[in-house]
């Protein structure tokens, strides 16, 4: 028995312990490639928030700021989109006013509420408007006659004529939200020194569709209009005039009305003005008169006088001479009227009436 288990023993598998030796290196290299890959797991996590790139340097915030993807870029707010600058506005070409923002006011949703209000913003620091704003309804619209203006004094003015100019005077007391539309006179607020051209070729179109609108339809308008100024300038290089209809969208316009007076180069940071030196503007004269001094002699100036007949300049009317009735020129009965009937005037309220004519009852004007 002990010799057979003897020779068992010589008859053990010569490569078992070269096996254990291989099997041991195995495990030793698998636990040192789990245990580098656990190394690095932990140290990602646990240095991932702390490690900066080139590409996202704190000093950089512009750069660390998260992608955005297509979707959420076009649901973020353009800023642009959103205010108006003088930047938006082209140069001056010939036209009284230019659409700003495809035409579309900048009005917020919830402005669109069809109940009255006027409100008229503080004067700046140098006493220029900044704007009025209204929502204008029926109970808007004036039922008295417009009152003397000329007791104020806007800045940038100048009660200076031209020849060639329509009744010559370069400057009206310009209405922000015109009489027509909220019965404002002389209130401070919502005036401004503005040119004959701008007030009656870029602003008083407007304000007269604005009007024939809510006497039409009952209906109300929201109605914004802000001066805009280049610096310290005293006299505005425009206006932007906004106005969205409530209850329909039948009314709705953005425009910038400059404020220019073709043939006139005008200084906006004191109002003071001349001719343009050019051939086409030969018929543009300023208009002279002599005064006395207090030597006795005779100097001749540009008139400075400040009077009251240019601030007529929104009440323009037009006669039926076959009615004997005159009518303010945004009246529906104007449209009715044959054109061998049909008269416009300057002349004051008071004068037509002298003249024999009556206010017409439907615009009582």
């Amino acid at each position: 028995m002990n010799r057979r288990r003897k020779r068992t023993r010589r008859r053990r598998n010569p490569y078992e312990v070269p096996a254990i030796i291989v099997a041991f290196v195995l495990s030793m290299l698998i636990l040192a490639i789990v245990n580098g890959k656990l190394n690095e797991v932990v140290e990602q996590a646990f240095f991932a928030k702390t490690e900066t790139t080139p590409e996202q340097s704190p000093h950089n915030p512009a750069e660390t700021t998260p992608e955005i993807s297509q979707d959420e870029e076009a649901a973020q707010p353009d800023a642009a989109e959103d205010e108006f600058t003088l930047s938006m506005v082209p140069a001056y070409a010939g036209n009284a006013y230019v659409d700003i923002h495809d035409d579309v006011p900048f009005f917020l949703e919830e402005e669109l509420v069809a109940e009255s209000f006027q409100e008229y913003w503080p004067l700046d620091e140098l006493g220029r408007c900044t704007g009025a704003y209204a929502c204008i309804g029926p109970d808007s619209l004036p039922t008295e006659a417009r009152e003397d203006i000329s007791s104020v004094v806007p800045t940038g003015w100048h009660s200076v004529q031209y020849e060639g100019i329509d009744r010559d005077y370069l400057y009206n007391r310009c209405h922000l939200i015109g009489f027509q539309l909220t019965g404002q006179s002389a209130n401070e607020k919502n005036l401004i020194t503005g040119t004959r051209y701008m007030n009656v070729e870029g602003m008083l179109p407007f304000e007269n569709s604005v009007r024939m609108y809510v006497e039409g339809t009952g209906n109300h308008v929201l109605y914004r209009v802000r001066p805009y100024y280049h610096g310290d300038d005293l006299v505005a290089a425009g206006v932007l005039m906004e106005a969205k209809s409530i209850e329909d969208p039948l009314v709705q316009f953005c425009a910038f009305c400059y404020n220019v007076q073709p043939g006139i180069e005008i200084d906006y940071a004191t109002g003071d003005s001349a001719v343009k030196k050019t051939p086409d503007n030969e018929d543009i004269l300023p208009i002279e008169r002599s005064f006395e001094s207090g030597e006795g002699t005779t100097t001749t100036r540009s008139i400075w006088k400040e009077t009251a007949s240019e601030e007529t300049v929104e009440i323009t009317y037009v006669l039926n001479t076959n009615t004997k009735k005159f009518h303010n020129p945004y009246c529906e009965s104007v449209g009715d009227m044959k054109d061998k009937n049909k008269l416009e005037t300057t002349l004051s309220r008071e004068e037509i009436i002298r003249q024999g004519y009556a206010p017409c009852k439907r615009c009582n004007p």
